[in-house]
């Protein structure tokens, strides 16, 4: 058995299984803003309750995910893999099933923490099974296969949708993603050996972090991205809907966003080994301000409505790459995960904000315009508050990491 257990831990199994968790992960998550406007027209909600189910959903990923990440590194992926796996079928599951406001919101939570699971250690588990001169490409391959199951699944997800109704069709989604428990299993790695680099306390690592100037900026810089990612994964759909196209239209406006995400986070990768990373996350956030405001300022069409969703896609996770290669490049290799997760918080905080105010203010004055100008300026802030970081490595773990 455990020689069988062996031959599946083969870095070639690990990266196949891993990259298919990803894509459903990630792909069937990105689909959710075609759901919006049905389950609240059949549940009679206002679009607030769907935004704040998504919105709680990103926040519990975005609190559990220092955890899931520390308990990866320590233990291995595997278990952590396994039992996001199931949480993340069960919350979908009952976010299609529960017709309360509390439950589908607490529904929303579970498949939130599920996602912590199966998604950031599985980067872990493919970095640890590879050699360091293919870790850079397996990751890439990683990352794609992300952006490729959003491309995938959208069609599939709206396909359902038409077919079977919103109940059906998380359900289905539910008892397709049980797949995952089988392609967790390559994730069970061989017992991680510790070194002295990585018994840092869990206090001396947040000390050095939380004393660094530039952390805390790329903290709040990551925030942004993260209200703009969920405000327009979640509500694009609907407000498009509302300018008169047809939900299709919404649903190719997503799938195009991860078509070019491919593009736009293998780009970025390559970029942040030639020119200084903040300065590629400042150029980020900037271009998205942009291309919002020229969004929100002509009568929107179908051409528009892709043209938007093709260069929001090249800027969508590109964000990824040179907000992960800073910490890194400052912090080091062996705390990386623990400290990307508690930048990743910040992320998942913004994004509550943008995917639960879109709701909001919709409900309220039925417009998303607000919403457009705040992520204008948020965009502009984060370009701003990006550009001065350094890239420089701290000298104590610089030290311990040698």
């Amino acid at each position: 058995m455990f020689q069988v257990l062996d031959k599946f831990r083969q870095p070639i199994f690990v990266l196949i299984a891993g990259s298919i968790l990803l894509a459903l992960a990630f792909g069937i998550r990105h689909s959710f803003g075609i759901f919006l406007i049905p389950v609240s027209e059949k549940n009679q909600w206002g679009r607030e309750v769907f935004a704040m189910g998504l919105a709680f959903q990103n926040l519990m990923w975005g609190i559990w995910q220092p955890f899931t990440g520390r308990i990866s590194d320590k233990i291995g992926a595997g278990l952590v893999v396994f039992v996001g796996s199931i949480l993340y079928s069960l919350g979908l599951f009952l976010m299609g099933f529960l017709s309360t406001k509390t439950g589908f919101v607490i529904a929303s939570g579970i498949l939130g923490i599920g996602i912590s699971g199966v998604t950031f250690p599985i980067f872990g588990a493919i970095s640890r099974s590879v050699t360091p001169e293919k870790r850079s490409i397996s990751i890439g391959i990683a990352m794609s296969s992300a952006s490729l199951g959003q491309f995938i699944m959208l069609p599939a997800s709206l396909a359902l949708l038409q077919n079977f109704g919103p109940t059906l069709a998380f359900g289905i989604l539910s008892i397709f993603t049980l797949v995952m428990l089988v392609l967790a299993v390559p994730m069970f790695e061989k017992p991680i050996q510790q070194t002295s680099a990585q018994d840092l306390s869990l206090t001396e690592i947040l000390t050095e972090a939380f004393n660094h100037k530039g952390f805390w900026l790329l903290c709040f810089g990551f925030f942004v991205c993260g209200f703009h990612i969920l405000f327009i994964m979640t509500h694009a759909p609907a407000f498009l809907i509302d300018r008169g196209l047809s939900p299709q239209i919404g649903t190719i406006v997503l799938a195009l966003i991860g078509l070019f995400n491919i593009f736009g986070t293998y780009y970025a990768g390559l970029l942040g080994s030639k020119i200084r990373k903040p300065l590629i996350l400042s150029f980020i956030y900037a271009s998205r301000a942009v291309i919002i405001l020229i969004f929100i300022l002509f009568p929107v069409s179908n051409l528009t409505a892709y043209l938007f969703a093709s260069l929001m896609g090249i800027l969508w996770l590109s964000t990824i790459p040179p907000t992960q290669g800073t910490i890194t490049t400052v912090f080091g290799v062996k705390n990386m995960s623990m400290l990307y997760g508690i930048a990743f918080l910040f992320h998942q905080v913004g994004a509550f904000l943008g995917g639960w105010l879109g709701g909001k203010v919709y409900d309220v004055t039925g417009s998303y315009d607000i919403v457009w100008y705040i992520s204008i300026a948020l965009g502009v802030f984060g370009a701003i508050i990006n550009y001065p970081i350094e890239e420089k490595a701290i000298t104590r773990l610089e030290r311990q990491t040698v």
